[in-house]
């Protein structure tokens, strides 16, 4: 399985959706906060060039948003 990276905020339904499809296909993801982690913030905006959350990384590819069929495309699930 490809290392999953979202980064997210408390608020953000979009981000919590994600979270739950991942948990739902037992999909194993590291969670950074940007509203409080703000190394972690300028990480994502670094890689991405985005503000907005959630920002998922799946291996080197970026997914901006809560894209569930590109987000099963590069995890090869179903």
């Amino acid at each position: 399985m490809k290392n999953v990276i979202i980064y997210s905020t408390p608020t953000c339904v979009y981000c919590t959706a994600a979270k739950d499809f991942f948990n739902e296909k037992k999909v194993k993801f590291t969670e950074y906060n940007v509203a409080s982690d703000t190394e972690r913030r300028k990480e994502m905006v670094d890689k991405t060039g985005q503000m907005g959350v959630p920002v998922i990384i799946i291996g080197d590819e970026a997914v901006v948003g809560f894209d569930q069929n590109k987000i099963v495309e590069l995890l090869g699930i179903k």
